[in-house]
């Protein structure tokens, strides 16, 4: 039989939409396919929950996704997002049902910070509410879009109510700013994405701890030279404690004559910084926001630098550490 392609137009029509759709399948579906398949979970991770689950989706209905990916590539820029992304990381983040496809976490863009490990990073609830409703709030110079349509303003919340405790300047007028279910779902889904420890074989491939100054100890004093207490403090410490080391009022505490920052013995503030802190009464008033622990992010080097960047700027002029005084409390 004769196949003319000129006259026959169903023919035609139906061997472009077969092509189309067999090449859709071996290219595209069938590829995900193996790859989901393939793609195990990482051992120490867990399924998300119902309302985290609830919370990606509002993530990706917002659009988040444009400006924050959730892959931290394995360049030092990239170092303080956590250690290089994995296949695994994202494993637990499969199709919706049959008809819709897996979230697009990746995104396309690296505006906004990486946030594959947000949840160990930034761990207050707290901040990550007052971050939605106005990000200018927490870190002065964000140019992340207020989520504001995710509260709403209560003159008299109810006591199972999620009052967000924005700073003057930016909370309004009248009432009381209050997180809407949406809202809690979203945080409780940024604060899931913990990066787990990566199984021997592919840890021991990653592993750039005594060279590049992850989580660990590095030597030498040429490594220590290196470390840049101010950066260190930009980039991990100064959305809360704020740049000029003045914390938010009632929120988050000042380091600016902290006793702890001040004391002559170091041992306190060590010991904050490797295990975090949370409830602690600081001058008379107590923050219940927890503080991250650092112990396995920084190296020891990393923490020496900070802390002396926090005992002597804004007006402390405390005794400095070493390394090895880092080194020493983490073996205790």
């Amino acid at each position: 039989m004769k196949l003319n392609f000129h006259k026959n137009h169903r023919l035609l029509f139906g061997v472009v939409v077969s092509g189309f759709i067999i090449l859709s399948l071996m290219i595209a579906v069938f590829p995900a396919m193996w790859v989901q398949e393939q793609n195990k979970p990482l051992p120490d991770s867990k399924p998300l929950t119902d309302l985290q689950r609830k919370g990606l989706n509002v993530f990706v209905d917002n659009g988040c996704m444009y400006c924050h990916t959730q892959q931290v590539r394995p360049i030092p820029q990239d170092k303080h997002f956590g250690r290089p992304s994995t296949p695994g990381d994202y494993a637990r983040i499969n199709r919706m049902d049959v008809w819709r496809q897996t979230p697009a976490v990746l995104g396309s863009e690296r505006t906004g910070p990486d946030l594959t490990n947000i949840g160990k990073r930034q761990p207050s609830k707290t901040w990550q509410y007052m971050h939605l409703y106005q990000p200018r709030s927490v870190v002065k110079e964000s140019i992340m879009p207020a989520f504001k349509w995710l509260f709403k303003v209560k003159d008299n919340p109810d006591s199972d109510d999620v009052v967000v405790p924005v700073p003057d300047g930016y909370a309004p007028k009248a009432g009381k700013v209050v997180a809407t279910d949406r809202a809690k779902a979203l945080v409780a889904y940024l604060l899931s994405l913990k990066q787990v420890p990566l199984p021997n074989k592919a840890a021991s491939a990653q592993s750039q701890n005594k060279t590049s100054g992850g989580s660990g100890h590095s030597s030498g004093a040429s490594a220590s030279a290196k470390v840049n207490g101010a950066n260190i403090f930009s980039s991990r410490c100064s959305s809360c404690h704020q740049s000029n080391g003045q914390g938010i009022k009632g929120t988050f505490p000042p380091l600016t004559g902290d006793p702890v920052v001040t004391a002559d013995d170091p041992s306190k503030h060590i010991e904050t910084v490797l295990n975090g802190a949370q409830g602690r009464t600081i001058n008379g008033v107590t923050y219940t926001s927890p503080m991250p622990a650092f112990g396995e992010i920084l190296s020891d080097e990393e923490v020496a630098a900070v802390i002396n960047h926090e005992r002597s700027s804004w007006g402390n002029d405390a005794p400095t550490i070493t390394p090895e005084d880092v080194e020493k409390a983490r073996n205790k």
